[in-house]
């Protein structure tokens, strides 16, 4: 690269006649120290430079010179000042796909002077062609967070890198959420009770980003692992359950109390669940392997992911192990509730007293029948 030179002498109009004093100090504009270091590469439908302050730098600004491959001579493309901790860059987004582009930076002194560095670089750019849209999302609502999940069809591309998930609010405006390498982003923003939505897109090595996959949502809502009632005809105080709005709410409630959304009994004819005043429960048995299938779940987890809109009673129900049981239930502000249950184990403590141990969860937003996880929907 051949050093650019254009510039000024200033010589003080004395110094020609002769007739200069000891005070007069002749100025000149001498090379400016040639930058280091450069470097370029392509993202996303532009091209970054990168280079290095000389030790020497004195505050010149950079001149930025591009051209295409083809081309005979290089133009004047930017002017640069934006440097810091001993660096600066440019980004050329004014490029064309399948072009060769070459590049040189020189810096410019005051008087106009210019050190070019020392090599060009060459940068391609290619087609900008995405990797597959992300299929199959799906969201898990859990208490207090939202596990979102989809399939793995973007990796087919071989220069698949990651992927972004956004939020999309109520305008139907999107917000880049996180970025993550698996099938998987958990959400520990969101609050119990309220409607989040969301997608996926999927951006390979050189940054080019798919289009957005179908929106999911879910709804976080309260849960909890191992809780247990006795029988009442046993322990009567305990044998009642009532879904809280919240885990600050103790849920075992008597067994007589009319605020009770179903208590559990044991005859001679086997267990019971024996409904309140107000409650109904899906008159059928789902056999399941977990309250949700979540996180870390198994591949052959099997849950209950949305409350069936019909097929309610108000009869007792026979209680099973390892069985899920969906209610209706009058919440706290009048309205209609899902809830939801699922029975570990049906046994005796030391004091031979019948007790249920279950794992629950209670839909927040009353007349919504998500569970557990809503399918993916279209934009």
């Amino acid at each position: 690269m051949k050093r650019a030179r254009s510039g000024l002498l200033f010589l003080p109009l004395c110094l020609a006649l002769g007739a200069c004093g000891d005070d007069i100090t002749t100025i000149v504009d001498g090379d400016p120290a040639a930058p280091r270091n450069l470097s370029g590469w392509y993202y996303n439908q532009a091209v970054y430079l990168t280079w290095e302050l000389a030790p020497a730098w004195d505050g010149e600004t950079f001149r930025v010179y591009g051209k295409r491959t083809t081309d005979a001579r290089y133009y004047l493309i930017a002017e640069v000042t934006n440097c810091s901790g001993g660096r600066c860059s440019y980004t050329d987004i004014n490029i064309v796909s399948e072009v060769t582009y070459e590049y040189y930076v020189a810096a410019v002194s005051p008087g106009g002077l210019e050190t070019a560095s020392d090599h060009s670089v060459q940068v391609f750019v290619p087609e900008p062609v995405p990797p597959p849209i992300p299929t199959g999302a799906e969201v898990v609502a859990l208490d207090n967070a939202v596990f979102l999940r989809w399939s793995d069809n973007a990796r087919n591309a071989s220069d698949f890198s990651f992927y972004r998930v956004y939020l999309v609010d109520d305008a139907g405006d999107s917000y880049l959420l996180g970025e993550t390498d698996s099938e998987g982003f958990l959400d520990l923003l969101v609050v119990n009770g309220f409607t989040y939505t969301y997608f996926v897109s999927a951006v390979d090595d050189q940054g080019h980003e798919s289009s957005g996959s179908e929106t999911a949502y879910g709804t976080p809502r309260p849960d909890y692992h191992g809780e247990w009632i006795y029988a009442y005809e046993d322990v009567p105080a305990r044998s009642g359950f009532r879904f809280p709005q919240d885990e600050l709410t103790y849920p075992i409630v008597s067994g007589t109390s009319p605020d009770r959304h179903f208590r559990m009994e044991v005859d001679a004819e086997g267990w019971w669940l024996v409904l309140g005043p107000g409650t109904e429960i899906y008159n059928g048995l789902f056999e399941t392997s977990a309250l949700k299938c979540g996180v870390a779940a198994d591949f052959d987890c099997v849950d209950l992911t949305r409350a069936p809109q019909t097929g309610y009673t108000t009869q007792d129900m026979p209680l099973y192990p390892e069985i899920t049981y969906v209610f209706r239930v009058v919440g706290d502000g009048g309205g209609l509730h899902y809830g939801v249950i699922r029975v570990i184990l049906l046994g005796f403590d030391q004091e031979d007293s019948a007790l249920m141990i279950f794992d629950w969860a209670y839909q927040l937003q009353a007349g919504n029948p998500e569970l557990v996880a809503k399918e993916a929907t279209g934009r």
